[in-house]
């Protein structure tokens, strides 16, 4: 750190009050936050809130340096048929409405091969739970990918999706999931973990895969050599008191396997969230506050950086100018190219379809900091210095939804309508 970072980060701890002062310094000299303090720093306003953001980002450079990195890759939410009825998801559809779908399996390859050809490496694969669907659809939709893909990464089948499959199918989760590695998937979102509290699932999301039940497919599936990513859903009706604790119990998970890749907060899109837009659930907030996200992501570097490297800040949640500001509050990745996003788009999100790599490198520059892209596992598949930008085929795409199409019209068209499958 330069004499001039190292006076201002003095001057701001100075200027905090001195319980935040006293967390903050012991967490600049290595301490581990404990949950009480960081709580405790939940309440911080003001100047207060500058100097966590402040000590989030010197941390930041401590423990993963001035690279900020990115993924290509694709989203593909093969069917928005569900059983469940989360009340923050707007996505999900009965299995007799008009607008369910079902990507036929060849349809799926067919995405993945044109993400490949435009130079992804993954491809993020979820979707709804269908009725009585075969036990072994997941694994033999991994095998069909990997046979015409075998260069492409899996980044495939959220805990909920694996337990199903696992009841499905009647193997045992283990089980389950060493077949899935075996067909070829590569690693699992850590996606339906909401809030890591059963209270709070049980008010926004009865019936979702239970605090226990995330915990064993995660763990279950770093004991097999499958990593995953995590996740936090945030702004709806927990406290901040809840994310600290949700991120505690991360923290001792990636303590004992060491197998989450990067943590990902992704605050509630509310405006078409039925728990909100329908009132059911009481007292749902209309998303976080800016505030709240900023505090979010500086929290996740203070309570998880010695253990969990990668926080990621969200363009499709926040925005791009959003996402650029974040990388200031102790965020270190833009995540991907996604190329399409459903699940967030139809929840009211303003953004999802594409932002490509050029514009991904112009924000980290923008924001003073050094572009990389990487894999999956966040291995470095190469840094961009200064004048170095070539252009992607993903960058002289114009128009992504004449391109790709849209969740919107993929509903509206009827073209792989579920009913009719």
């Amino acid at each position: 750190m330069s004499t001039g970072a190292a006076g201002s980060l003095s001057a701001t701890l100075d200027s905090a009050s001195r319980d935040i002062r006293r967390i903050l310094a012991g967490v600049l000299d290595g301490h581990e936050l404990s949950v009480d303090d960081g709580i405790a720093l939940t309440g911080a306003a003001g100047r207060d809130l500058h100097a966590i953001t402040l000590v989030a980002d010197e941390m930041r450079r401590r423990q993963v340096g001035d690279v900020v990195t990115y993924v290509v890759n694709r989203n593909i939410n093969f069917t928005n048929v569900c059983i469940k009825h989360c009340g923050f998801c707007a996505f999900s559809r009965d299995h007799r409405e008009e607008e369910g779908y079902l990507l036929p399996v060849d349809e799926v390859v067919r995405r993945a091969r044109e993400a490949w050809e435009l130079g992804a490496t993954e491809v993020c694969i979820q979707a709804g739970l269908p009725p009585k669907l075969d036990g072994r659809y997941y694994i033999d939709l991994t095998r069909a990918i990997k046979r015409a893909l075998p260069g492409i990464h899996m980044h495939a089948f959220s805990p909920e999706e694996v337990l199903y499959g696992s009841v499905r199918s009647g193997l045992p989760i283990k089980e389950y999931l060493a077949e899935l590695k075996a067909a070829g998937l590569g690693t699992l979102p850590g996606t339906s973990a909401e809030i890591l509290d059963q209270e709070i699932r049980d008010r926004i999301s009865r019936g979702r895969i239970t605090v226990d039940q995330w915990v064993e497919v995660v763990t279950t599936a770093h004991t097999l050599g499958i990593r995953t990513t995590s996740t936090i859903m945030y702004g709806h009706v927990e406290t901040p008191a809840h994310w600290i604790r949700h991120m505690a119990l991360l923290r001792a998970i990636q303590k004992d396997t060491g197998g989450f890749t990067e943590f990902v907060p992704l605050s509630l899109i509310h405006s078409e969230a039925p728990m909100y837009a329908k009132g059911l659930v009481d007292g749902v907030r209309p998303g976080a506050t800016g505030v709240e996200v900023v505090k979010m992501h500086a929290l996740a570097r203070l309570m998880l950086g010695a253990t969990l490297r990668n926080i990621q800040s969200s363009w499709v949640k926040e925005g791009p100018k959003l996402a650029q500001l974040l990388l200031d509050a102790g965020a270190n990745d833009l995540g991907g190219t996604l190329i399409n996003e459903s699940i967030s788009t139809a929840a009211g999100a303003q953004y999802g379809q594409l932002v490509g790599p050029a514009e991904l490198r112009r924000l980290v520059r923008d924001a003073g900091r050094i572009p990389a892209q990487r894999d999956t596992l966040y291995a470095i598949v190469r840094t961009y210095r200064d004048g170095d930008d070539p252009e992607s085929p993903l960058d002289r795409i114009a128009d992504a939804e004449a391109r790709f199409g849209s969740y919107r019209r993929l509903i509206a068209s009827g073209e792989f309508r579920y009913t009719r499958r």
